[in-house]
């Protein structure tokens, strides 16, 4: 998951925690609300009866010693004034249920309070109806959650907007310092602008790193590259010296037996060397990629240089590749090692009566040649590593191997941007695709 999307969620979760939390907690803040707001307006009735009774009189609302009430339509409202015993005394509000003449018993918040005028105790009460306060409570929470609601996809959205904002250069340093590059030849570094301190710092490391990989590399092609030929030297030098002993009238032949087993050493030997020798020349692009040919045409030239060893295992070739196919921009000689290398060991891993079969097939904008064969098959965990150097497995150990014949055919599709997928079965058999672009087929 990328770290944007999981910035992003976990927004979206706490804002929904958030959420959570108001829904719980918003009936019990809007019913205080309601209630501080109602005591708030029920002293404010208070104070102004008080104030019209010290300036008019209690006359104004007691006559003849006759309680005074007074009640809104629907009852949601009352007010009542009466005189009490000297010693009553009451200051509170809160809630209380009143019974009127008519039957009906009604729960109120009443405000409740004694005062004195003239010597004589008066009890005032002002009542608002519960069920009003309740009818106002459920708007006003709906109008709370609305808000809410509009308020996190507000917040959602904008961090989504910050996060790509702020992820920006992270990304632009994984396109264009680690997906961008062809591992490992690596472009002119650039600094990703950025005022965020972390990324400035990341981008500068990867720089070194890369600078340090590189130039491993580059010692290490250079180096193969030297040794492969400084090694051609001393190995001609011994091969021309076991053959001019060849030639001499004395030689017995256990000398020759075991001259004869030093040049086959001396062979393996050159062949190792110059195999490496072609592949760093691959990895530092020492080749030109300016030949055209036809595919069939190439592949039969493989097996015109190939089929003695086809008819020694006795092994059917069938090839099925269209005649209107044709390579492009490619470099004959290393696509020629390449099909060579890939047939090749179709037949030295192959069954005896085996057989082989090479097709070609355009899939959607690429072209696809597969080379399958009937042989032993390679082991499943074993696929991983069948392109690394001198990596040899129980099965090529048999052969005349040095394991370097896929790890040319790798620096070749590399060269040529060719993909390559195996599939094989133990005992089964295995298939070599190789999914070539567009680029490098024109078909005529």
């Amino acid at each position: 998951m990328k770290l944007g999307t999981k910035l992003t969620l976990f927004n979206a979760i706490s804002k929904l925690v958030i959420v959570i939390l108001f829904v719980l907690l918003v009936p019990v803040l809007i019913k205080n609300i309601s209630r501080n707001y109602v005591d708030s307006k029920l002293i404010k009735q208070k104070n102004k009866l008080l104030q019209i009774v010290k300036s008019k009189g209690i006359e104004t609302y007691i006559e003849n010693g006759e309680a005074y009430g007074s009640y809104l339509p629907l009852k949601d409202e009352y007010i009542s004034l009466d005189e009490v015993d000297p010693d009553y005394f009451l200051d509170t509000i809160k809630r209380g249920k009143r019974l009127f003449s008519e039957g009906d018993t009604l729960e109120y918040r009443i405000l409740s309070h004694t005062f004195k005028v003239k010597n004589k105790n008066y009890l005032l009460e002002i009542g608002k109806s519960v069920d009003t306060l309740d009818e106002t409570s459920v708007p006003l929470q709906n109008i709370a959650f609305q808000v809410l609601l509009g308020m996190i996809l507000l917040t959602v959205l904008a961090d989504q907007v910050y996060s790509t904002y702020v992820l920006k250069p992270l990304r632009l340093i994984i396109k264009t310092k680690l997906v961008g590059q062809k591992f490992p030849n690596f472009h002119t570094y650039r600094q990703v602008r950025t005022t965020t301190s972390d990324f400035q710092h990341l981008d500068i490391s990867i720089h070194n790193m890369i600078e340090t990989i590189a130039d491993k590399f580059h010692k290490e092609r250079e180096f193969i590259s030297n040794a492969s030929h400084e090694l051609m030297t001393p190995i001609s030098i011994l091969q021309s010296k076991i053959e001019n002993m060849f030639e001499e009238e004395d030689i017995n032949d256990e000398l020759k037996g075991r001259l004869l087993e030093m040049q086959k050493i001396l062979n393996r030997l050159k062949s190792i060397t110059k195999t490496l020798l072609l592949i760093s020349q691959i990895e530092n692009e020492q080749f030109l990629k300016e030949d055209k040919v036809s595919v069939s045409e190439l592949l039969q030239d493989v097996y015109d240089e190939i089929s003695i060893r086809l008819q020694d295992k006795n092994i059917d070739y069938d090839m099925l590749v269209p005649d209107n196919w044709h390579f492009v921009n490619i470099n004959k000689f290393l696509l020629f090692n390449l099909f060579f290398n890939l047939i090749n060991n179709a037949i030295k891993y192959n069954n005896e009566g085996g057989s082989i079969n090479v097709t070609g097939v355009a899939v959607h904008s690429k072209f696809v040649i597969s080379i399958t064969d009937t042989g032993i098959g390679i082991a499943e965990d074993a696929i991983p590593l069948i392109f690394n150097r001198f990596k040899k497995f129980r099965q090529s150990l048999q052969q005349d191997s040095f394991g370097l014949g896929l790890p040319i055919v790798k620096s070749i599709a590399g060269f040529h941007d060719i993909e390559i997928d195996v599939v094989s079965e133990k005992d089964k058999g295995s298939t070599f695709k190789l999914i070539i672009p567009s680029t490098l087929i024109v078909v005529s």
